[in-house]
């Protein structure tokens, strides 16, 4: 079978011809890679649904679980927020060894682990039904966050190790897009399931409806990841592809660490793609509060479901945003102007987000978030994508791993910060509108930033380097020179020139 998984050395470089770096590379892309990017998208949904399913009802939990918080209520609410933090909290000193593991040992393994932790959690968070068990809920979510892990920083692995070279921006599009959409589903779901009574034991049920229904559906993913996945295709769908994972099996981890500290360009992507995720975290995670401040329930009985449903759209927009920003990458190759474009539209929906609450016209809010989530959203793949540009020939999921590292710390920041100028001691509705601000004055930190990053695309100009000198193509004339012996080329990659 052509699938099946053997050894890197064995897979790539005996069964492609490919022992000479140098020698033309036998290429193919099999019809299973649709298959494991689907198997992948669901579940990576789940993960991004658990991270955002409880603080969506942040209202009901901090309610239910209040004899097990603590006592002050800014003590209670902060500890909440922490359902949603302690995602970007485990990230932090994980994702160095998740990328090395995803290195050496393949998509299989990462796979397999991301799920069976996802799965374990959520059936943890079944044990946990009791207004004495937030301890446990936190555990719970912990363990979910540490499978989020081994799941973030998969789509340009999978992509580049499965898909063509006119495939990989689409396909890792469509990674990012599996979890936004778990996100949205997260966010609408919740707020139908559960429902804030004043016999706690009704609230608690409907607590027990939402965990073991997502226990179930994370169990058969676990099943089908095992029996599904697989880390190598029996030849690689490109040259440049193929000279990614060889070089992430042999080289030094640490040296490759050093080699992208040096690329200043990429330290700069890293910066600015952390500041606008952690942005996008923030308000995702900030939603009901914000929400609420201007639309109170007492005149608004429903609010709640609009809590949910502002944030589907949100997420809704970036799932459409991620999608085309990904397909027209693929199509364009404007890897800069398309990063600071985004960037510039983010911003501007930021701050319509922040005007339109004031206007108290929930179809204007609605619009807003739109716009907002498909321009924020549309961002987080063609970041994947610009990093491994500027950073071939090393691994993605370094670089992806980096990136969303740097997106986890900015969002424990942002939430931190924006969570306390929200509990100020001045009007609720100004608190709220100073903490917007701030993430108003990140995002014009990082276009300003954005614009500085040198469009160094090395991985485009290996592609056109391998066609030049396999098939003498004329028409490169100028635009396309040799470039040399391969190890000035890796180095000038890695030094981000």
């Amino acid at each position: 079978m052509d699938d099946e998984e053997s050894s890197l050395e064995e897979k790539l470089s005996s069964a492609a011809g490919l022992d000479n770096p140098q020698a033309p590379a036998s290429i193919r892309v099999y019809r299973r890679r649709w298959i494991l990017l689907v198997l992948f998208t669901l579940y990576s949904m789940t993960s991004a649904y658990q991270w955002i399913h409880l603080n969506i009802i942040f209202d009901v939990i901090k309610t239910y679980y209040n004899e097990s918080l603590p006592g002050a209520d800014d003590q209670q609410k902060a500890t909440v927020d922490w359902l949603s933090m302690v995602y970007m909290l485990a990230y932090i000193p994980l994702i160095l060894p998740q990328s090395w593991l995803l290195d050496q040992k393949g998509l299989r393994l990462t796979a397999i682990l991301g799920s069976f932790l996802n799965c374990l959690g959520a059936w943890l968070k079944c044990a946990a039904v009791s207004p004495n068990r937030f301890l446990l809920l936190l555990v719970a979510q912990t363990i979910c966050a540490i499978a989020q892990v081994f799941i973030l920083g998969t789509p340009p692995r999978l992509a580049a190790v499965w898909f063509g070279p006119d495939e990989v921006s689409t396909a890792t599009s469509l990674g990012v897009f599996g979890n936004q959409l778990g996100a949205a589903v997260g966010f609408v779901l919740s707020p139908y399931i559960v429902e804030l009574h004043e016999d706690l034991s009704l609230t608690g049920k409907s607590l027990s409806y939402l965990f073991y229904g997502g226990a179930g559906y994370t169990t058969l993913l676990f099943i089908l990841v095992v029996l599904v996945f697989r880390s190598y295709p029996s030849l690689p769908p490109s040259r440049a592809q193929y000279k990614i994972v060889t070089n992430s099996s042999q080289v030094n981890y640490l040296s490759s660490l050093r080699q992208l500290s040096k690329n200043f360009p990429f330290c700069l992507l890293v910066l600015t793609y952390g500041l606008n995720a952690g942005v996008y975290y923030s308000v995702g995670t900030l939603l009901n509060p914000i929400i609420l401040g201007f639309f109170p329930v007492e005149q608004y009985p429903n609010i709640h479901t609009h809590c949910g449903w502002i944030g589907l759209t949100l997420v809704i927009g970036g799932l459409v945003g991620s999608v085309l920003a990904g397909v027209w990458l693929d199509k364009s190759k404007h890897f800069k102007l398309t990063t600071v474009g985004i960037y510039v539209l983010s911003l501007s929906g930021c701050i319509l987000f922040t005007a339109t609450l004031y206007l108290k016209q929930m179809w204007v809010v609605y619009l807003a978030a739109g716009m907002m989530g498909f321009f924020m959203t549309g961002y987080l793949p063609v970041g994947f994508e610009f990093a491994a540009e500027l950073t071939y020939p090393e691994s993605e999921g370094t670089s992806s791993g980096l990136l969303n590292a740097s997106a986890q710390l900015f969002g424990i920041v942002l939430i931190l910060s924006m969570g306390s100028l929200m509990r100020g001691n001045g009007e609720e509705k100004l608190n709220i509108r100073n903490s917007l601000l701030l993430a108003n004055g990140v995002l014009l930190l990082g276009t300003a930033l954005t614009v500085g990053i040198k469009n160094n695309l090395f991985r485009q100009r290996a592609e056109r380097q391998h066609i030049y000198e396999t098939n003498n193509a004329e028409n490169y004339g100028e635009e396309m020179k040799p470039i040399g012996e391969e190890q000035k080329f890796t180095q000038d990659s890695a030094n981000g020139r």
